[in-house]
């Protein structure tokens, strides 16, 4: 026997109980029971045997002097003082498998679409450890999505991670199911964490579709289950796409939201007697951010490309989560709410936004067309009320000028229904169009910047 197999053996037998290891509750406070005489370390797996109700399966969430905190998946309703509580695994895992493309799991990995019962052959980690950064290439490969605004404006890469950033109600979904069907990976893996119960159904057929879900893995926990369900939604769905990335599959990983994982480990982390720090957060929320949001990206056998939505209170994207979020991804896309009002679909504002492997991932030519229509959008907002006001005179600046003129074939090119799936060939082709349009002329001789002449618009845009 090698080594390696020695060393996969010993890990086996870490978590093999030498013997039943049992306790008794001493007290209940709020979601959350003590229990003495149980000797289990965190994150453990319980199970509390009451009389008064069936069995009920716990996680220790806390260790207090001669006592661990422990909270249910379900609720405590029965539970009294003195109930038996038996230590089951101290290590939790989830069978995963091929069979898991097209179906539907709870955060238990267990079946929740009626379909028929299948054998998972493989069983993998939980709380897996992040790649070392040592082991992770660089990305340098262009993951299509097929959404014109993200393709050509925020060009993404395969084990990049973007954070979707905005206010409820501004087509988070329904760009998510977009990628779902039209991103070129290899398999999709959707995790809905504390989402509403009626929208789950209506992600599955309208917004994924037959199409996108015949490739995909969709996780959900909804928003009445329980904290540790919610929490754990998050780390069953990074797990199922760790083991296709160790496939060597590109694997898209599409998380909402972070912002609920967030609010979850806050309740485990109160009820664990956890002081709240930021705004009520208390510290193992900021702790366990960048241990989830780490786990994806490259590494040498496959990808996985983070896609997390995070949402926004009051449309703020500077409050705690949005900020800790923000930093620890690979770029962040912000969907502006005015942009929803105005029927402007996707809503993404591409001024607010940033990829930041664009510069590496894009061609010079196509990076230089993004920039100068980012320009010509910058050069309209700032004189946006003026403009819409009617105190621009034409002729004032021919920066603005040009941007009036050119500012409706731009919505049009960063438009699009969320039934359209366009190339990115063709995207970077308008976008090129259009950008050579939207650069500063160079001056003719003995004529001032001010009367430079406008260019006409190519049939082409």
């Amino acid at each position: 026997m090698t080594v390696s197999a020695n060393n996969v053996w010993a890990e086996k037998l870490e978590g093999v109980l030498p013997y039943k290891l049992t306790g008794r509750i001493s007290r209940i406070a709020g979601m959350a029971a003590h229990v003495r005489g149980l000797a289990a370390p965190l994150g453990a797996l319980c199970r509390i045997v009451s009389p008064n109700r069936g069995p009920v399966e716990a996680e220790v969430v806390g260790v207090n002097d001669d006592e661990v905190i422990i909270q249910p998946y379900a609720d405590l309703i029965g539970i009294k003082g003195g109930d038996l509580v038996e230590l089951r695994q101290t290590r939790q895992s989830l069978r995963v498998g091929q069979q898991l493309l097209g179906r539907v799991i709870n955060a238990r990995g267990r079946f929740i679409d009626g379909g028929p019962p299948v054998v998972l052959p493989h069983s993998v980690p939980i709380l897996a450890d992040p790649v070392s950064p040592l082991h992770r290439p660089r990305i340098d490969e262009v993951l299509e999505t097929g959404v014109k605004a993200i393709d050509g404006m925020l060009t993404c890469g395969q084990g990049q991670r973007l954070g979707i950033f905005a206010g409820s109600g501004v087509g988070k979904s329904t760009l998510l199911g977009q990628l779902a069907k039209y991103a070129k990976a290899d398999v999709n893996v959707v995790v809905l964490v504390g989402e509403r119960g009626r929208e789950v159904r209506e992600f599955l057929e309208r917004d994924l579709g037959p199409e996108g879900m015949a490739r995909s893995v969709l996780i959900v926990a909804t928003s009445e289950e329980s904290a540790l369900l919610r929490r754990q939604c998050a780390y069953t769905g990074t797990a199922v796409a760790e083991y296709f990335r160790d496939m060597n599959l590109n694997v898209l990983l599409m998380m909402d939201s972070v912002t609920r994982f967030a609010l979850a480990q806050r309740e485990i982390g109160l009820a664990a007697g956890e002081p709240p720090a930021t705004r009520g957060f208390p510290p193992s929320v900021f702790a366990q951010l960048p241990r989830l949001l780490e786990r994806s990206g490259r590494t040498e056998q496959g990808s996985i490309t983070g896609l997390y939505t995070v949402l926004v209170e009051g449309d703020d994207t500077n409050e705690p989560i949005s900020d800790t979020v923000r930093g620890i991804l690979d770029g962040h896309i912000v969907l502006s709410r005015e942009l929803a009002h105005q029927s402007h679909w996707p809503a993404i504002d591409v001024l607010g936004s940033v990829s930041r492997l664009m510069n590496e991932l894009a061609a010079p030519e196509h990076l230089s067309a993004a920039q100068n229509l980012k320009r010509m959008l910058a050069a309209y907002r700032q004189s946006e009320d003026m403009i819409n006001i009617g105190a621009y005179q034409a002729g004032s600046n021919p920066r603005i000028d040009r941007a009036i003129a050119l500012k409706p074939h731009v919505d049009r090119v960063l438009q699009q229904a969320a039934t359209d799936h366009v190339p990115m060939a063709e995207t970077i082709q308008n976008l090129l169009a259009l950008g050579s349009q939207v650069a500063p002329a160079a001056p003719q001789k003995n004529e001032t910047q001010h009367n430079e002449p406008q260019q006409a618009m190519p049939a082409s845009a």
